[in-house]
Order: C-alpha cells, then sequence, then structure tokens
C-alpha cells in the first residue's frame, strides 16, 4: 500500500496540484515520494526475509515513512511549514530502521 499511495500521490501532485503548489511545496512532495517509494521496497525486504528483527525493522520503516513523507504531504498541501520540526523525527526512525536491517542481516548470517 505504501508503494501504491506514493505513485497515486506523486501522479496527483504532478497533474493536479502543478499548478496550484509552489516550486518549494512541489520538491516536498517529489521527496516524500521518493522516500515512500524507496522505503515501501525495503519493506517487502523485510517481509521475504525470514530472521529475526525483520518486524522491528519493519516497524521503523513503516512510522518513518509516516512521519517523514506525511508530513511532507502535509506541509505542501497546507502551507503549515512548522510541520517540518516532525520530519527529521520520520528520518531518524528511516535511519533506525536501516540500522535495524543490517543488523538483522548480519546477526543471521554470523
Amino acid at each position: 500500500m505504501f508503494c501504491a499511495t506514493a505513485v497515486i500521490l506523486g501522479a496527483f501532485g504532478a497533474h493536479a496540484l502543478q499548478s496550484v503548489l509552489s516550486p518549494k511545496a512541489m520538491g516536498w512532495i517529489d521527496t516524500g515520494t521518493s522516500y515512500q517509494t524507496t522505503h515501501a521496497l525495503a519493506l517487502i525486504a523485510c517481509g521475504v526475509l525470514p530472521y529475526k528483527g525483520a518486524a522491528r525493522t519493519a516497524w521503523l520503516f513503516s512510522l518513518g515513512i509516516i512521519v517523514f513523507s506525511g508530513s511532507l504531504y502535509l506541509m505542501a498541501i497546507t502551507g503549515i511549514t512548522m510541520l517540518g520540526a516532525i520530519t527529521p523525527l520520520g528520518g531518524l526512525s528511516l535511519i533506525a530502521g536501516w540500522i535495524s536491517f543490517c543488523w538483522m542481516v548480519w546477526s543471521a548470517k554470523s
């Protein structure tokens, strides 16, 4: 669903909102969809790897997508730039997800 909504939001932004939003807001949409798609694919990897820690890693990626990309989408659509204060928290969750992913794979191999 994260991949599907990234495509929907990207297409909606490119076609329906391009004439309404500023270039900066369109950049937020682009960044949000890019990160959402990348991490949605990482979630698929969590689902197919039978390693201990996959659920924790998936939760970190999911939280990161919701907070990071979600805050960018909301900023772009509402213009409330104060939402940008929570965007780094989503980024931290994504980083923690990658660290967890690496630890999960490394632990399984050792």
